[in-house]
């Protein structure tokens, strides 16, 4: 028993690994590809949108096959290593042969990828500790997650700015091998498969749920559209801070941008943390509202002032409400498919949802700040924000708790 205990615990400690060096692997090179390909390779901007967009666009299209393909396979941890390779790979491919058509490859190939690693890592953790110990374990993943970002984002602007903006493709791919090794030191025994798609019931058996009836569960649809809503809402929020801090700040606009980035993921560290502890002893919706209502003031502040130092400030409350999003969520999806063996799909067909979301956000702002300007692009943002708070807080129930076992078992 005592040997059992230490492996789960090396178990764990190898899962907070995994969550710190796959917060750099997940995304790529990320928004560092458009300064190299402008920077070191000369493109054009509309070649760089290209690149940029073909990410992600194929991971809105695969978040909802790797989340049933997360749910059917026990390979977990083979496919984040699988995923892994794959986007080392990709990395390489760009840095070596950036030619239009490999470029665009490359990413898509990243982006369709890279959705294994969120479902799966939510999986395996469900997997490791069980829906009662799910939301203080979901706190610490995240505040794992946004310390590698944190790191990452440092590392790569040192390697930027000191050595080549090629180093930063590399970063990424030994970010990958740490992914490899911190994943396979998760003993494979230690995971319950069962547990890790939601098929466990209160009596402990293994049930899979017709997905016909999660359809017609009406709580899974209300925190889809408000989550969709949301996200609407806050995508395109950092993107046209970007564009505020350029007008008239052309030398330091970069700077600026990072520090709005580093900003939030520092505040996200302590938040996810807490989020996770009080979701688990005082329930989800009180705390997630909390993440509802932060959005809305957000984009009003942001109308303001355009003083630099004030508009990377704000992105305190970014912090704030990504870090409780991220963490809770999660929770939420596992506590409304306890019980059907179906929590990584459902959890990947919001991802779906919520990416479509973001999308559209990005592609209406730009036509909002033309005909608006940016103070009516922000309080028009700020607006769908108040109403998906507004959704969630009238119409959404509490999840903590949920005991509901959808019945009739179909072939997982």
């Amino acid at each position: 028993m005592v040997m059992e205990a230490k492996s789960h615990r090396r178990s764990l400690r190898a899962l907070d690994w995994l969550n710190v060096f796959m917060s750099d692997v997940q995304t790529g090179i990320g928004p560092y590809l458009a300064i190299y390909l402008m920077a070191t390779r000369h493109w054009d901007p509309a070649h760089i949108g290209l690149a940029m967009s073909a990410m992600g666009i194929a991971s809105v299209v695969a978040q909802t096959p790797a989340g049933a393909l997360t749910d059917r396979l026990r390979q977990k941890r083979w496919m984040i290593v699988a995923a892994a390779v794959v986007v080392a790979i990709g990395c390489l491919w760009i840095v070596t042969s950036p030619a239009l058509a490999g470029v665009i490859a490359a990413q898509a190939l990243i982006g369709s990828t890279a959705t294994i690693f969120p479902t799966a890592v939510a999986a395996i953790t469900l997997g490791l500790v069980g829906p009662s110990q799910l939301a203080e374990r979901m706190g610490r993943n995240g505040a794992c997650n946004h310390a590698g970002t944190v790191g990452g984002a440092i590392l790569a602007g040192l390697i930027g700015y000191y050595i080549a903006q090629e180093g930063i493709f590399y970063l990424v791919i030994a970010m990958s091998g740490g992914t490899i090794l911190a994943v396979l030191l998760i003993r494979e025994e230690d995971i319950d498969h069962d547990l890790a798609r939601g098929a466990r019931t209160q009596d402990g058996a293994a049930h899979i749920a017709g997905l016909g009836q999660l359809v017609a569960d009406r709580r899974i649809a209300i925190f889809a559209l408000a989550a969709v809503l949301f996200h609407f809402a806050n995508a395109a929020m950092l993107p046209l801070v970007g564009e505020l801090l350029s007008t008239g700040h052309d030398q330091g606009s970069s700077l600026y941008m990072s520090a709005c980035i580093i900003v939030a993921q520092i505040v996200m560290i302590p938040v996810a943390t807490w989020a996770g502890r009080v979701a688990g002893a005082r329930g989800r919706k009180p705390v997630l509202l909390l993440g509802f209502l932060v959005l809305p003031v957000r984009g009003v502040l942001y109308t303001l002032s355009g003083n630099p130092y004030f508009l990377v400030s704000v992105q305190i409350l970014d912090g704030m409400g990504a870090g409780i999003f991220g963490v809770l969520s999660v929770l939420v999806v596992a506590d409304l498919t306890r019980g059907t063996g179906r929590f990584n799909l459902t959890n990947g067909a919001i991802s779906t949802a919520i990416g479509i979301g973001a999308a559209l956000s990005n592609a209406i702002s730009g036509m909002l700040v033309q005909y608006a300007g940016y103070r009516g692009a922000f309080l028009t943002l700020a607006g769908i924000a108040a109403l998906a708070a507004f959704w969630f807080g009238l119409v959404m129930p509490e999840t903590q708790g949920n005991s509901t076992t959808v019945q009739g078992n179909v072939p997982g």
